[in-house]
């Protein structure tokens, strides 16, 4: 906890400065790890949608932005290669692709049933999921949501649609298509609570009237890079450049460019 929490005060802190310093001078990866993450002499980065903190679409523009494309684009910087973004509307949807090789490595949230398929690094960030109700709910508490006769919307094949479909006993999930669509269906669909990355259901309360966030969070999310499983060189490249990203100011300075609030830098792989 005081990792995070220390982690936080720094994102906070870089969020005030200045110019950011250049990113550092590419390192040198070995020839099977290239091959590996791109082996058709690209790197193809799957970015998804669903999640605020790590990619949005520039509103200038329609280009895809974000520390998920930061991170994307100097990973190809080191290896070499062009970059390709891959572009999803929300996290489920790369998990589906993964037997169509659209994709080298992705940019999703550790979870069990998806380290079947895929190797992930270490988390660079850790953000919260939370619960969002209608404002006359008489849920106040987390401890209250799962009951009988509470529906719960959430994105489907998110980070915590999985999550929950383990840890629930009574609730039930109602998936809408994307994550940044469960408000808007909790409210369509007079479900009882939506769940989601905490920054975009603050956002959600905003814009949606009648509705408010529970106090504090169901689960931590650990987001990190990920390459298919039987990619092992790859894979342990990977590895070794989220770290080097952690450790450098590369995160905290792309948290800081995109103006990102309430993540918290990962603290170091244990070893």
């Amino acid at each position: 906890m005081i990792r995070r929490a220390l982690a936080a005060i720094v994102v906070g802190a870089l969020a005030g400065c200045a110019p950011l310093t250049p990113p550092s001078t590419p390192t040198s990866a070995p020839s099977a790890g290239v091959a590996e993450l791109a082996p058709s002499g690209k790197l193809r980065a799957a970015i998804n949608f669903g999640n605020p903190i790590l990619a949005t679409r520039d509103p200038a523009n329609g280009d895809a932005r974000g520390v998920s494309v930061d991170l994307a684009r100097e990973l190809a910087r080191r290896l070499a290669v062009p970059a390709e973004l891959v572009l999803y509307p929300a996290a489920g949807k790369v998990f589906e692709s993964i037997g169509q090789n659209a994709w080298d490595v992705a940019f999703l949230a550790i979870d069990p049933v998806r380290e079947r398929e895929l190797a992930f690094t270490a988390p660079y960030v850790i953000i919260e999921g939370a619960y969002l109700v209608p404002q006359d709910s008489p849920i106040r508490a987390n401890a209250d949501v799962d009951r009988d006769g509470v529906r719960i919307v959430v994105g489907a094949g998110s980070a915590y649609d999985l999550y929950l479909s383990r840890e629930l006993k009574r609730a039930t999930l109602v998936r809408a298509p994307t994550s940044p669509l469960v408000v808007d269906t909790m409210v369509a669909q007079h479900a009882e609570v939506a769940a989601g990355v905490k920054q975009q259901l603050e956002s959600d309360a905003k814009r949606v009237p009648g509705v408010r966030l529970l106090d504090g969070r169901f689960m931590v999310i650990e987001q990190a890079m990920a390459t298919p499983r039987q990619r092992a060189a790859g894979a342990r490249y990977l590895a070794e450049f989220v770290e080097a990203m952690k450790a450098d100011g590369f995160v905290a300075q792309a948290l800081a460019r995109h103006a990102i609030a309430g993540a918290a830098i990962a603290p170091p792989a244990k070893r």
